[in-house]
Parts: structure tokens; sequence; C-alpha cells
């Protein structure tokens, strides 16, 4: 094979490994939350965030979020 092609292919897997590493321990359970909800974008409230550190929903989605996983 071509030596820039596989070049390329690894530099694509690395970046991936890359992402899957970031959205791992952002969504790893004990790890930071976010300001904002993943889903709709708005506002974690303060108590939220104090009583679920590492809440990534509002309540409104993670609810959702709940009821279509079961």
């Amino acid at each position: 094979m071509d030596e820039k092609f596989l070049e390329q292919a690894s530099n694509l897997e690395q970046a991936r490994r890359d992402e899957a590493l970031r959205l791992f321990r952002e969504r790893a359970p004990g790890g930071p939350g976010r300001a904002d909800c993943e889903d709709c974008g708005e506002n974690i409230p303060p108590a939220r965030r104090v009583a679920a550190p590492s809440a990534i929903r509002c309540i409104a989605c993670q609810t959702t979020f709940e009821r279509i996983r079961k």
C-alpha cells in the first residue's frame, strides 16, 4: 500500500480514538458534568449541577432519555 495512504489511515484512526476517549471522559460516572444540556442545549440549573455534578442533561431531557432507554 501507498505510504501516504497508511499515514492518512493512521491519522484518522488516532482522531477517532481521541474523540472516543474525550466522550468517555466527559460522560463517565463521576466525571465532569456540563453547564448546558447535551440534548436540548438549555442551561442546567445550578441546583441540579450541585446535586448531580456529573449531569449532562437537564431534568426534562434526562427523564425522556431514561424512558426511551427502558
